[in-house]
């Protein structure tokens, strides 16, 4: 007997599912389509993508759950009060209204998109749909990235930044920390189908785990490992309360870690050498050590233009220190975006001079003064981080019930502190989306248990229902 759990639009739910698509496409593939001759104002098509499949998501949601609804709200209201703080900041600090979009727009879009897909009444086959299309973004991106590498070890490719490695990106192509993002990306994608789709032979998902950490190595992307290792540490804290998982955790963080360290010692391969390096360069990390002082610079430099307390509260204005709109984006697309009269700060010249005069800095991105959460405080504030961390933890509480998403989180909150990958639209918007389909597979998991009259386990939300039968026929027994 057929029961019919709810009722979606298809035509609707069909619709929001595209532009749901065509926004991740939409920051995931420019800067490809930029390396081979696109205007690079394709570059910000996103920021008018996904604000609209934002507000066509909330206006034509079908949805009736509760706690579903309370989550959309939820995640709503936390946007508004973002704006609030950034619109209150630019009045304080004078900034171009311009200013005042992107930087909205560019810290709450992952938000956005994943209201979006919270929003929609998915079924299994649209879970699907979306599912399909990110992991094969994610093989583009990993297969890219190798394939530059041998174009380039080779000379076809030419190196046309810092080094060989900085010039493996994938998709990302090219960009300034495109390796790294694109690293994370691989690295990202590779645990959620590892974890993710137990029907596939264990030894195909671990040969994609393994290629991207090859990436890893190839494009010199060290700090992603120490990103994920963290990250990992972090999610064994939070099992304190669960001594078996608790244990179990611990003891595979060991084991990794214990192997990490032999190979690192006892391996003679070339992409280690790294590791080797700045592990044996100890005297760096004290707490007068050049590595603090370095990753200061910034906070120092912001303070040192504060003109009253309220700079405290407000910062400086939105895209005027270091984030990623005013330490990159406003800087390499003034020609295009000069028309729209953004402001500047004196504040980020002085921070990218204190970055080109220290020889630590010049070696590896991971001690530099710019990163999202002093980029973040310095343009709004400590009511701009609070309200972007109030939407952190909408997510976090409501949304991470897995470990998986959990993990995805926690390493975004530790790419905060090293450099400005959280305000990548391309990382932060795929962790968006695989949260976004970790939620939804749970909810058809709870559907599907309710068809066969299981009492549902663990699932923290009511069924989308719209019509459910008052009387259910308990099946015969053989």
């Amino acid at each position: 007997m057929n029961q019919q759990l709810y009722v979606e639009d298809k035509k609707g739910s069909l619709k929001n599912l595209t532009l749901i698509i065509a926004a991740f496409a939409s920051v995931f593939y420019p800067r490809m389509l930029d390396s081979v001759g696109f205007p690079s104002a394709i570059n910000f098509v996103h920021f008018i993508i996904v604000p609209f499949t934002f507000a066509v998501a909330i206006f034509t949601t079908t949805v009736k759950s509760k706690k579903q609804i309370n989550i959309t709200w939820e995640i709503a209201i936390g946007c508004l009060l973002f704006f609030g703080v950034n619109l209150g900041s630019a009045l304080l600090n004078r900034a171009g209204v311009i200013n005042v979009f992107l930087e909205f727009v560019l810290l709450t879009e992952p938000y956005m998109l994943l209201l979006a897909i919270i929003c929609l009444p998915l079924s299994q086959a649209h879970v699907a749909r979306l599912r399909s299309w990110v992991l094969i973004s994610g093989v583009i991106n990993l297969v890219l990235a190798i394939l530059q590498y041998f174009l380039l070890i080779t000379k076809i490719l030419p190196v046309k930044s810092m080094s060989l490695a900085d010039n493996v990106q994938g998709v990302f192509y090219l960009t300034g920390a495109g390796n790294y993002v694109s690293a994370s990306v691989s690295i990202a994608l590779a645990l959620y189908y590892f974890f993710d789709d137990k029907k596939v032979a264990i030894s195909f998902r671990a040969f994609w785990l393994l290629a991207s950490f090859y990436q890893l190595l190839v494009s010199d992307s060290k700090q992603i490992l120490i990103v994920f290792v963290i990250g990992w540490a972090l999610l064994v804290l939070t099992k304190y309360d669960k001594v078996d998982k608790f244990l179990l955790y611990i003891v595979g963080f060991t084991i990794f870690l214990t192997a990490f360290f032999w190979v690192v010692e006892n391996v003679d391969f070339k992409g280690l050498d790294a590791f080797r390096y700045w592990f044996g360069r100890t005297e760096l990390y004290g707490s007068d050590g050049e590595a603090v002082n370095a990753k200061m610079a910034g906070a120092n430099i912001i303070i040192s233009h504060f003109k009253s307390e309220l700079n405290w509260l407000f910062g400086l204005g939105p895209g005027h220190t270091v984030g990623r709109l005013g330490g990159w984006i406003l800087r390499d697309y003034a020609p295009l975006l000069a028309p729209l009269r953004p402001t500047i700060h004196p504040a980020t010249q002085e921070i990218w001079n204190a970055l080109n005069s220290n020889w630590l800095v010049l070696e590896s991105s991971m001690f530099a003064p710019i990163f999202t959460w002093v980029g973040l405080w310095g343009d709004l504030g400590f009511l701009g981080l609070a309200a972007y961390f109030f939407l952190a933890a909408v997510t976090w509480l409501r949304l991470c019930k897995d470990d998986l998403s959990k993990l995805l989180m926690l390493t975004m909150l530790v790419y905060g502190f090293i450099f400005t990958q959280v305000e990548e639209p391309g990382q932060s918007l795929t962790v968006a989306l695989m949260i976004g389909l970790q939620w939804h597979q749970r909810q058809n998991r709870r559907l599907a248990r309710l068809v066969d009259l299981a009492p549902p386990q663990d699932v923290e939300d009511q069924p989308r229902v719209v019509s459910t039968p008052l009387y259910v026929k308990p099946r015969k027994r053989r």
